[in-house]
């Protein structure tokens, strides 16, 4: 190369230079192509076809939110109320001795431009309801909690399968190689029945598992590193300790756990600068504080994570896990005073679901991100202990919105009394198909051997939902 001036010289030098430092800058910001480890399991990959949503927020609502105390207005329950139900409706009930029909304690009434009967218990997330697609004619296998979470989690009503969000980082990877590509946070009452089993990687690999946040303090136990130990030190204890293990997997080729191992390490010690500055809250407006609920104490925690969810989706996290509920009272499951339980639980998460949906559409995010509302099952058309409910899989109700989603809409219905799909019934199955389609994934090609065969988070079941295709 020859230069016609040493003007010119200067400027071609000067111009190299400023490209090098450029590229340092990009890779250390995970923003150069090659700057993501082409080995690593969390690499980036390329959906089955275009995607409508490239994230996922799942909003369970944990121990069987009631569908017709909800979403679900069932007029002749209250027509109908303490009066003994017909042989013929076939009711199978969880708990002996059923009692009569239950009515609603909640009004119903008409929102937005689609008119979508929602109750008062959700008052303010039915201010979003056009960009909602309410699911009424689900349906599950179990009628006892912990395998019905299971089922709603990992398709599978038997533990030890691998969850929705490990079937999605599995097959996408993620856009953050800093941060886990699959976050879960739960309510500060407790964490559902099944524990860990709700998130877990199954027999995938361990690295597509779901990572636990806490939303104030150190996002993960211990993640920090003792003030005397300097970062240089730990980046050559860790180099140590991958070149061991990568000579034990040289010779113990295929075995997964050594490879999530040494991912996990290499993981941790790039979130400890990433990780603490997603979950500090404070940059955000009061104003966006307050659009959260975080000023109200009594949705102040489920607020908190559903902000923090959405800055986990900003930052490329792939999938994020919110849980509304513990366990036993400070879950959904009402077996006595229905009506003062579902005020609570629904009280802790209304202001913040309605200030995300609002929060992610403002931000141009609601596009790109998938917002799921779920629980395991609903309930009984008939009461337990006079004011309770009893457990129903038969029939209840899920939402979704965002991610190309068509929203002021209902799909489905289930009979008079709320107790059986009676149009356009649903399954697990196809509500997972769906999700992994609006991601661009098909449910049928994302498999993984095991066991002698193929499996995939559907099993053998499944269809897209068409009106959410």
């Amino acid at each position: 190369m020859t230069f016609e001036s040493r003007r010119r010289f200067l400027r071609e030098l000067g111009g190299g230079i400023a490209s090098l430092a450029l590229c340092d800058v990009l890779k250390q910001d995970q923003l150069l192509a090659s700057s993501i480890p082409a080995d690593s399991p969390l690499t980036p990959k390329k959906p089955h076809f275009a995607p409508k949503a490239k994230a996922v927020i799942s909003l369970f609502m944990n121990g069987g939110a009631s569908h017709m105390d909800t979403f679900d207005p069932k007029p002749e329950l209250a027509r109908r109320h303490l009066e003994a139900p017909p042989a013929s409706l076939n009711i199978t009930p969880f708990f002996p001795n059923p009692g009569t029909f239950l009515k609603s304690p909640f009004s119903f009434k008409k929102y937005g431009q689609s008119g979508i009967e929602v109750s008062e218990l959700f008052s303010h997330t039915a201010e979003c309801i056009d960009d909602i697609a309410v699911v009424r004619s689900m349906h599950a296998l179990s009628n006892n909690h912990t395998p019905a979470i299971l089922q709603m989690m990992t398709g599978f009503i038997q533990p030890g399968r691998p969850s929705m969000g490990s079937w999605t980082t599995y097959g996408l990877g993620s856009e953050n190689q800093n941060l886990p590509a699959f976050v879960v946070l739960l309510d500060n009452v407790g964490p559902p029945l099944g524990g860990a089993q709700n998130w877990s990687a199954g027999f995938l690999p361990g690295v597509y598992q779901g990572t636990p946040f806490r939303n104030q303090g150190d996002p993960i136990v211990d993640l920090a590193s003792p003030k005397f130990v300097e970062a240089q030190h730990q980046r050559s204890r860790l180099d140590f300790i991958k070149m061991l293990n990568e000579h034990h997997a040289a010779r113990n080729p295929g075995e997964a756990e050594l490879a999530a191992r040494i991912a996990a390490y290499e993981l941790a010690f790039r979130m400890q600068s990433q990780a603490p500055e997603v979950i500090d809250l404070s940059k955000e407006t009061e104003i966006t504080r307050t659009l959260y609920g975080m000023d109200d104490p009594a949705c102040e925690h489920f607020g908190r994570n559903c902000l923090l969810a959405r800055r986990l989706v900003e930052k490329g996290v792939r999938f994020v896990q919110l849980f509304g509920g513990g366990i036993a009272a400070e879950s959904w499951d009402a077996h006595g005073e229905l009506e003062k339980n579902h005020r609570k639980r629904a009280a802790a998460v209304d202001k913040p679901i309605r200030g995300l949906l609002k929060d992610l559409k403002a931000r141009g995010l609601l596009d790109s991100t998938l917002v799921v509302w779920h629980t395991e099952f609903g309930r009984m058309p008939i009461s337990q202990s006079v004011s309770g409910r009893d457990h129903s899989p038969y029939g209840f109700s899920v939402w979704l919105a965002g991610g190309g989603i068509k929203g002021g809409q209902v799909i489905g219905a289930t009979d008079e009394f709320g107790y059986r799909p009676a149009v356009d019934p649903h399954s697990i199955n196809d509500l997972h198909a769906t999700v992994l389609h609006k991601l661009g994934l098909d449910h049928t090609q994302l498999t993984y051997f095991h066991n002698g065969r193929m499996h995939r988070l559907t099993d053998v079941a499944g269809e897209v939902i068409p009106q959410l295709a």
